[in-house]
């Protein structure tokens, strides 16, 4: 949350010429409602069933560069699926994650302190995303383009 997946997905696949897709936005368009919603009228479980469908239907159909969700590579069908591919964790720390997110956010996963709550999230999800990543890249401080230019170069050194 907050480490620019979306926006440096784009700068990559803008650079390669490849088409993007982000799975979080696959959700809420099949869904016609804001992922936000989605957590308030079906609950959590429901949007995490939703969200490993989107990332199994675009592993399996799309040639280009993916975005997934923050939370996609918590289910362990999911971590299997990606293993092997390219994947990419890009890290960010808890102050620029704040910064990022912002303290009036509307995510559904950050209501009440969040601050918190993106320290909670990070110290849960990392060893996870660590796991499941051929290439981990730093962001904090840094510009869109300068994390791309890292990811491009890591994936070209990468065998995955």
């Amino acid at each position: 949350m907050g480490a620019g997946k979306t926006t440096v997905a784009e700068v990559l696949a803008a650079r390669w010429g490849l088409p993007v897709r982000d799975t979080d936005a696959d959700v809420e368009a099949a869904e016609g409602r804001s992922i936000s919603d989605i957590f308030v009228d079906s609950g959590e479980g429901y949007f995490r069933r939703r969200e490993a469908a989107a990332v199994a239907a675009a592993v399996a159909e799309h040639d280009g560069v993916l975005s997934l969700g923050g939370g996609a590579v918590l289910d362990p069908a999911t971590r299997e699926l990606l293993a092997g591919l390219p994947v990419v964790f890009l890290r960010v720390g808890l102050s620029e994650a704040v910064k990022r997110v912002g303290l009036g956010t509307s995510r559904p996963l950050l209501l009440g302190n969040v601050r918190a709550r993106i320290k909670a999230l990070l110290d849960e999800r990392t060893p996870v995303y660590e796991s499941v990543a051929a290439v981990v890249v730093d962001t904090d401080g840094r510009t869109p383009d300068e994390v791309a230019d890292e990811v491009a170069a890591a994936l070209e050194r990468s065998p995955a």
